[in-house]
């Protein structure tokens, strides 16, 4: 596969990559996959603890999934939902998805990327704001560490500074307040309470500050996936609902990771007591096998679509591939698998188990800070200090020294900063999950040495 490499680097333009390291050290050339494991072209294999990226739940293959595809292709392999048409899975995946969210009296609209379905979440926003007589609600609020897409509003909304730099965003009237981190940014000797009562005389004075009248949306992810797996205290969202209600603000959920039993529940706003208006679905919705994803809205927000064309104009938003019956037919059976296998039951059994191993791992690895998450969505934060939570100096870069190590142990995770992240395929099982363990124990051991401690 030595050629291939060549011709990727001569031809390819990878996301999130650092081009001129690419163009030194080359691709992990991925061949194929079964259940949580990836098989690289040199024949190595790999446990994959992050699902790809958050997203392949059932595993890198999935016979049933596969044949829901063949069988959709035979039948129809392209149509769309303009004007009027429909397809008859688009309806079933509809009414499945409005009465899995609980958004009853609600619609879903179906688009093809998470970056997608925030977008139009926003765009929806508006539609809402502008038939209720207040058109200049159009600022959305968004939070630190969050990441919400990479088109041009939903980069806007990202509260990570690599998602603007290069490109002079965010946009005008997209804000951000902080994160709920309260590991990282609460104060010596502050409670939980207090902590979130701090966050929310924040975040009501920067609706003050910009003006009520002016915003249209706040937008969170349940639990901060790529910020770094933070969890929000308990009393954080209804706290947050307070004051959206109060001035008169939607709340829009992006479950596009934290979705389809990540987080022990069927949805992350379960699992945090969120009560969103609208919620946007990907990656799990598929198990990552077809681009696909999703907005379920509430009732009032559909009723103000309706009314803005109440004239007899048409929606003015589409995408070629929204309610592509092959993705339709794909998500379905997916949904029927996580069904069968109870999905939310097993993510919080898998979870466990592996937390309880993380945390034998910080009886023996000091540099082990804070352990976090919900489900099979977990992380790990390296520290220097344990008991003062300093970190490391960031020139040592030690999440990316564990990636490293733990790559060459055959173990595929994600250091956001120096978190350590682990989503692995929501099919994990006992001896998988205690493999995980393993080798993250096997890279930590390395890791010290590497830092010299």
């Amino acid at each position: 596969m030595l050629d291939l490499a060549q011709r990727d680097i001569a031809a390819h333009l990878h996301s999130q990559t650092n081009p001129t390291q690419f163009e030194a050290n080359g691709p992990l050339v991925v061949t194929r996959g079964h259940g949580v494991y990836i098989t690289d072209a040199d024949g190595k294999r790999y446990i994959d603890a992050m699902a790809g990226l958050w997203c392949a739940s059932l595993g890198f293959t999935h016979p049933r999934v596969a044949a829901a595809a063949e069988r959709q292709y035979s039948e129809l392999g392209f149509y769309h939902t303009f004007f009027n048409r429909t397809l008859p899975k688009a309806t079933e995946l509809a009414e499945k998805l409005v009465a899995l969210t609980g958004m009853t009296g609600g619609k879903a609209y179906f688009a093809t990327s998470g970056s997608e379905a925030n977008e139009t979440m926003v765009k929806l926003a508006w539609v809402y704001h502008s038939t209720r007589g207040k058109p200049g609600k159009r600022k959305v609020i968004a939070r630190d560490r969050s990441f919400h897409g990479s088109t041009i509003v939903a980069a806007s909304m990202c509260g990570l500074d690599f998602m603007h730099r290069e490109f002079g965003l965010p946009l005008p009237g997209f804000l951000h307040t902080p994160a709920p981190y309260l590991y990282r940014d609460g104060l010596p000797g502050e409670t939980e309470d207090a902590f979130v009562a701090r966050l929310m005389a924040e975040l009501e004075a920067l609706i003050l500050r910009e003006g009520p009248d002016t915003i249209a949306a706040f937008i969170a992810e349940p639990i901060h996936a790529g910020g770094g797996i933070i969890v929000p205290p308990a009393s954080y969202f209804p706290e947050v609902h307070k004051l959206l209600s109060k001035y008169d603000i939607l709340a829009l959920a992006d479950e596009i990771v934290c979705g389809f039993g990540r987080t022990g529940s069927w949805f992350g706003k379960d699992t945090t007591n969120y009560a969103p208006d609208m919620m946007a679905l990907a990656k799990g919705l598929s198990a990552g096998h077809f681009p696909i994803s999703a907005v379920v809205m509430s009732a009032p927000v559909y009723e103000a679509v309706k009314a803005f064309n109440s004239a007899g104009g048409n929606f003015g938003h589409g995408f070629t591939n929204s309610g592509h019956p092959v993705g339709l037919a794909i998500a379905l059976e997916v949904i029927r698998i996580y069904e069968e296998m109870d999905v939310v039951t097993h993510a919080w059994t898998m979870g466990a188990r592996l937390v309880g191993h993380f945390h034998e791992l910080a009886n023996e690895f000091d540099i082990i800070g804070d352990i976090r998450g919900e489900g099979l969505m977990l992380g790990i934060e390296l520290v220097a200090d344990r008991e003062t939570r300093t970190p490391f100096e960031p020139a040592l870069k030690a999440g990316m020294a564990f990636d490293r190590l733990a790559y060459a142990n055959g173990l595929i995770g994600r250091c956001m900063g120096d978190t350590l992240g682990f989503s692995p395929p929501l099919i994990v099982g006992t001896a998988e999950v205690d493999e995980i363990a393993d080798k993250t124990r096997t890279s930590l051991k390395q890791l010290t040495r590497h830092l010299g401690r």
